[in-house]
């Protein structure tokens, strides 16, 4: 079954706009893959059905992506039939994509609430997939079909079709700009992001520099920063004024909403939030929240860079990790991801 539903996986798709995908048939390998991706920023990752253990590795990837890193949305790609479909979403299925565009396979999908996107290569099959409730079509192959053009001219009378590019779409800052300045919704990328070379000489580090780097040429196309700004600052209780006495100030002078933590309040504005007011005296003089437009992808940005990080914290509404140390004043920095 399912972990995401259909809203969470589109709404990741069109946020990452880059899906890798992959198979390998020995299962460790897949999991080593699926990790690299993820360290890189990956949000979303499809194994393919083209080989004999296809499924077999694909059991073994569910419960691995589950405990390793359960914020991908594991989806499987090439299924051509229902029979196929229906037990790769009993398996744990979050999307379900096709090389064509099968009738029975997208009523299945809308009966079980899971995402499919089918391969279609003319104005036509687009429509059809539409008709039969497809949200993000699937233009394959990309690059034979037309290219960046044939994405251009389709949202020209039809400004309403997303489409997801697979084949043609190369790792370089060039063919990802061409393909978003189109109109792409998203791209999916196989063999030229997850590279035999690198699998063969297992380039991890490789395999998530490269994902990480193609996250980031989909967001300077789109021209979307990846570190947004300050979205709060913390302060330690001290012997002086207690936390209680601090909050309230805010909520007196500015009518301030004061939210109850646990080991903290958050006092925030009708739009924001601003200061995080901690319980105790944790020894430091402040911390800095420093808001992400991706959660995984500043993580990686940042490790890449040299820059060591603590373990990721997930919250009820979001994701935070701190930098190893703090800042030259002596302020601890954390990312945080909000829903």
């Amino acid at each position: 079954m399912a972990r995401f539903s259909r809203v969470e996986v589109w709404n990741r798709i069109e946020h990452d706009g880059l899906v890798p995908l992959f198979y390998n048939g020995d299962i460790e390998t897949s999991k080593s893959i699926v990790k690299a991706l993820a360290d890189g920023g990956a949000g979303l990752v499809e194994f393919t059905n083209r080989g004999g253990r296809a499924m077999a590795v694909f059991t073994e990837l569910v419960d691995f992506v589950e405990q390793h890193c359960p914020h991908v949305i594991l989806g499987v790609g090439s299924v051509l039939d229902t029979v196929t479909a229906g037990m790769y979403i009993n398996l744990g299925a979050n999307f379900i994509v096709g090389s064509v565009t099968n009738r029975d396979v997208a009523l299945l999908c809308n009966r079980r609430k899971v995402v499919y996107s089918p391969g279609c290569a003319t104005p036509s099959e687009i429509s059809d997939a539409e008709e039969l409730g497809v949200e993000i079509v699937k233009v394959f192959p990309g690059k034979q079909v037309g290219g960046p053009g044939f994405v251009k001219a389709i949202l020209g009378p039809c400004p309403w079709a997303k489409v997801m590019v697979t084949g043609g779409v190369d790792a370089t800052e060039e063919s990802i700009t061409a393909w978003f300045e189109a109109g792409a919704t998203a791209v999916g990328m196989g063999s030229k992001l997850v590279r035999k070379d690198l699998i063969a000489e297992k380039g991890w580090d490789e395999v998530s520099a490269l994902m990480a780097q193609c996250l980031a040429w989909v967001r300077k196309t789109r021209s979307v920063p990846l570190y947004l700004g300050i979205e709060h600052v913390g302060v330690c209780a001290n012997a002086e004024v207690a936390p209680e006495s601090l909050t309230r100030w805010y909520s007196e002078r500015f009518g301030a909403q004061v939210e109850d933590l646990g080991v903290s309040y958050m006092v925030s504005g009708e739009q924001a939030r601003w200061i995080e007011v901690m319980k105790e005296d944790f020894g430091y003089p402040c911390h800095i929240g420093i808001r992400v437009s991706d959660f995984d992808a500043a993580v990686a940005d940042l490790k890449a860079r040299g820059i060591t990080l603590k373990e990721p914290v997930t919250l009820e509404n979001g994701r935070l990790v701190y930098l190893e140390e703090p800042d030259p004043l002596g302020n601890w920095v954390h990312l945080v991801s909000l829903k």
